[in-house]
């Protein structure tokens, strides 16, 4: 391949991959057709994108990106996958697919600039809480202390109005209220 063309597909990769922090790679080489397409289509679905890449022009193009961790796992047939509302949204994907293919080699991902490499690290990956299932959890981590307070603070209040309510309804049924013993 001459330089000039290397040097377009550089470009198309950056372009491309411009707004890309938090990607995946894998190896779809041994996956049936059939399997892609329908892998491909489903993913698309969930706006998780598949792209094969040339692992040298690629390494190039992410030079000085939050994707240049993932030059020490391009290596051999890779291709990467990326989009959808997180990295671990395409890892939980991926790795569905990975058990129903069969043939899905996980080589590694890349988060906030971290590596997560081979299969384990993929798998790890999956298994951390998305961006919305974090703020989910830190709110109500905060909220729950905030629950209590007000809880402890209008039980008193509660306790009191039972009692006047019942002193009420005895009075209306013409009962007296005698002194507590």
């Amino acid at each position: 391949m001459s330089k000039p063309i290397k040097g377009l597909i550089i470009d198309e990769y950056r372009q491309r991959f411009a707004d890309v922090d938090n990607a995946l790679v894998v190896d779809i080489r041994g996956i049936e057709a059939n399997d892609n397409n329908e892998m491909r289509i489903e993913l698309q679905k969930q706006d998780i994108r598949i792209t094969v890449v040339k692992n040298t022009l690629a390494r190039k193009a992410f030079e000085g990106t939050g994707l240049e961790a993932l030059g020490d796992v391009l290596e051999g047939p890779a291709a990467l996958a990326y989009g959808g509302d997180s990295v671990v949204e395409v890892a939980r994907a991926i790795v569905e697919w990975a058990k129903k293919v069969g043939d899905l080699d996980l080589k590694g991902a890349v988060l906030d600039g971290e590596l997560f490499e081979g299969e384990a690290g993929v798998k790890r990956l999956s298994s951390f809480p998305t961006r919305d299932e974090a703020k989910a959890k830190v709110v109500q981590v905060v909220l729950t202390p905030g629950g209590k307070v007000v809880s402890c603070a209008t039980s008193p209040g509660s306790n009191i109005l039972g009692i006047i309510k019942e002193i009420e309804e005895r009075l209306e049924k013409g009962e007296t209220i005698g002194k507590a013993g």
